[in-house]
């Protein structure tokens, strides 16, 4: 490899880990925004958050990578071209698409390895993610006593406490309502004072210098609208409270595993081909079914050899029937309508059902190859128009590399919500960025190249002047 293959490496290198890394906090905060109810106030231990941080980071590359790559290649040769260095490059015999080459290897190779992520790795990230936010959302809040609020987290029981303790665990003038009998009235405990004690499964309240009301009907089998209430003091009792519900317990992955965003190309093939029968063996039943409704039935058909001629009807078909049995007819083909109708509601539902889980298959099927080649287009946006541009740092570089960035993810975007609706077909609706994106790189590098200068503001400047002056001149020619 040559000195200045190696050096525009390494001018590429440093800016794009900075701006991957940048790009990946940002969505990571994103996603926190996002989810921020899911986790508050439930307790969860810190490795938890970074886990699930970390699986959803996985899918947070398809749009981090495209972009770090775009910008540091505008910022590298922005900087090259800033500094002069372009022209020495240029003058020592070595071309734009020469000195591109080692970078366009570095870039196919990131390319290729985005694929593999994307096959590979990033299902198995999904599948962690997903069943991971399942039991997160699933988890209840965290059971939390506060001063003059009743509690009713625990369920079957409502928790009353006027003061805490400085320890956190002494309780001042604690009252209890317990639900959990079957006769619909509800057990009161009231203690001047107690202490709370709870471990993973259970809570522990000792209470002391309480009561404990109970009221119950009264002992005779029959109705009897007397109550009989019990009153028991205590020195000191205790109450235990089941809290394992609040524990966040793991669900089995293998749950979600059918997910479409958890297969990789093979189990993608193998579901297009499980939805595609399911979806023959729907529309074969749903003929079958209106096949009766529509077929005309000769009840003498095997039992003669005669051909019945067809009888040609002219005109409308209710005047062929008797003026006796019109009503009869008409209310007979009304049932028929609607028993057709309603045969094919159901099927027409589940047909919908079918077609746009496929849909979903082939545009993640195709999603597996965008990304690399999302990486290889920008590649060759950002490093021509960095060249021409002629700016480095993170001015006018960040800007032009979120502005044709924007337009990417914008058109790649609205062609997806396309393809989901079946307006645009899945492959179709998937490359359409690429597709539009692509002419505009050839034109960029072909610019760039020729040492074009397209974003030059004294350029344009003089082209106005120029015309200007021809326009000028032209009037002055005439009046003369």
């Amino acid at each position: 490899m040559k000195k200045i293959h190696l050096l525009l490496v390494k001018a590429f290198i440093k800016p794009f880990f900075v701006t991957f890394f940048i790009v990946m906090f940002i969505l990571l905060m994103l996603f926190l925004f996002k989810y921020i109810d899911d986790l508050i106030g439930k307790g969860f231990e810190w490795y938890v958050i970074l886990e699930l941080m970390y699986y959803a980071s996985a899918a947070n590359v398809s749009m981090a990578l495209p972009l770090s790559i775009l910008l540091s290649s505008i910022m590298t040769f922005g900087t090259l071209g800033e500094n002069y260095e372009l022209v020495a490059i240029k003058s020592a015999g070595v071309s734009l698409q020469k000195a591109m080459r080692p970078l366009l290897v570095l870039i196919v190779f990131l390319a290729i390895s985005s694929f593999i992520f994307s096959d590979y790795m990033l299902p198995k990230a999904n599948l962690k993610f997903g069943s991971l936010l399942w039991d997160i959302r699933n988890k209840k809040l965290s059971f939390l006593i506060k001063e003059g609020v009743f509690n009713n987290s625990i369920p079957g029981y409502s928790i009353r406490v006027d003061k805490k303790g400085a320890d956190g665990i002494s309780l001042h003038n604690v009252m209890i309502y317990d639900h959990t009998s079957n006769n619909g009235i509800a057990k009161i405990i009231i203690a001047k004072s107690g202490k709370m004690s709870k471990n993973d499964d259970y809570l522990l309240l000792t209470l002391h210098d309480g009561v404990r009301y109970e009221e119950s009907s009264g002992k005779n089998a029959a109705y009897n609208p007397r109550q009989e209430l019990t009153r028991m003091r205590f020195k000191e009792t205790d109450q235990k409270f089941d809290i394992s519900s609040f524990k966040m317990n793991r669900t089995d992955e293998e749950g979600f595993r059918g997910n479409t965003q958890m297969l990789n190309l093979k189990g993608l093939t193998k579901k297009e081909d499980s939805l595609k029968k399911e979806l023959a063996v729907v529309n074969k039943s749903a003929a079958l079914n209106l096949s009766g409704y529509y077929k005309q039935n000769s009840y003498t058909k095997g039992y003669t050899k005669i051909n019945t001629p067809a009888k040609k009807i002219g005109g409308e078909i209710l005047n062929t029937i008797p003026k006796n049995q019109k009503l009869a007819v008409i209310q007979s083909a009304l049932d028929q309508a609607n028993s057709i109708q309603q045969a094919t509601s159901g099927r027409l539902a589940e047909h919908a059902d079918r077609v746009k889980n496929i849909i979903k298959v082939q545009i993640e099927y195709q999603k597996k190859f965008t990304l690399a080649a999302s990486c290889l287009l920008l590649f060759f946006i950002g490093a021509p128009l960095g060249a021409i541009i002629r700016k480095g740092g993170l001015g006018l570089p960040v800007v032009m590399a979120i502005v044709f960035f924007l337009i990417y993810h914008i058109i790649a975007t609205v062609s997806e919500k396309s393809a989901t609706q079946g307006s645009l077909t899945p492959f179709f609706g998937m490359w359409l960025a690429i597709i539009i994106l692509s002419p505009l790189g050839a034109f960029l590098t072909y610019k760039a190249t020729v040492d074009s200068a397209l974003f030059d503001v004294n350029y344009f400047k003089s082209l106005l002047v120029n015309f200007f002056k021809r326009f000028s001149s032209k009037k002055t020619a005439q009046k003369a």
